[in-house]
């Protein structure tokens, strides 16, 4: 028997949200306007707006000195933006942010990403930005708020992770505002948080970069034992092995330290490839 899918409406003209998409609209302007001057606009023209639902946030982007695009995977809300949104024409993208190649619209050319993003997409999208980190000086956005807090956060709490230390490593990450759930049609559960990262001026690795996600993902897996016992799997000489640092657990080293592991990893590490 099939599953009804669940729908929230609102105005007779609006969109449907669809509980299968993640889609909770901000219905607050001045969250909108908010979230909208976080990105600075500087030394890059475009922008792209992830998931921009029935436009709340877009029509402040178009305010900009930008070239704003928007890639929307839900037909409704492109049909609502082909409709509302004339200054739009042509840059709407009706695709699947997390399956598109981003090179496909921009080229190479440098392009900030911005949005209110469905929770339970969010942290792959955070993933194809660091993917794409070469061409994404800017992004901001709103998140289930621990997940934009665990984005941020700094070694020595429990809910540092992988994703704090992967997003460090290239940008820097800041927690800007907490947004209630009663400035959603429909609301969530939960509270929501917008972050903002910015890429380091410097954000190549002085490691090997696949090493460096592999010892981070390694270490984290299991998280309560030290260093020494969760990167067994990498098969490191037992000399290498009685260096401090891996006396550590790995929510106690910053993301300079896991370069700096990686580094003395290196040397002993069996290619992946």
């Amino acid at each position: 028997m099939k599953k009804k899918r669940q729908e929230f409406r609102g105005n007779s003209s609006d969109v449907r949200a669809k509980k299968h998409l993640g889609q909770h609209f901000l219905t607050d302007e001045n969250i909108a306007e908010k979230i909208a001057d976080t990105l600075s606009y500087e030394g890059y023209n475009k922008v792209l707006e992830i998931g921009p639902g029935m436009g709340v946030l877009t029509k402040y982007l178009l305010k900009k000195d930008a070239e704003v695009h928007v890639i929307e995977i839900d037909t409704e809300s492109v049909e609502y933006l082909e409709s509302n949104y004339l200054h739009l024409r042509g840059r709407i993208h009706e695709k699947d942010f997390l399956k598109h190649d981003l090179q496909q619209i921009f080229n190479n050319e440098q392009v900030s990403i911005i949005g209110n993003f469905p929770y339970n997409i969010s942290t792959q999208i955070v993933f194809k930005v660091l993917e794409y980190r070469d061409q994404i000086p800017e992004f901001s956005g709103m998140f289930q708020k621990e997940v934009a807090k665990r984005i941020c956060e700094k070694e020595g709490s429990k809910t540092y992770g992988i994703l704090s230390v992967l997003v460090q490593a290239f940008y820097d990450a800041e927690y800007l505002f907490t947004v209630p759930p009663s400035v959603f049609n429909p609301p969530p559960k939960v509270d929501s948080g917008v972050l903002r990262l910015k890429r380091k001026e410097n954000f190549s690795l002085p490691c090997d970069e696949k090493l460096f996600f592999r010892v981070v993902k390694t270490a984290f897996n299991q998280r309560r034992k030290t260093l020494r016992n969760s990167l067994k799997s990498l098969n490191l000489p037992d000399n290498l092995r009685e260096d401090a640092i891996f006396g550590s657990r790995p929510e106690q080293l910053s993301f300079q330290q896991f370069i700096e592991l990686t580094q003395k990893i290196e040397p002993y590490a069996v290619s992946d490839k």
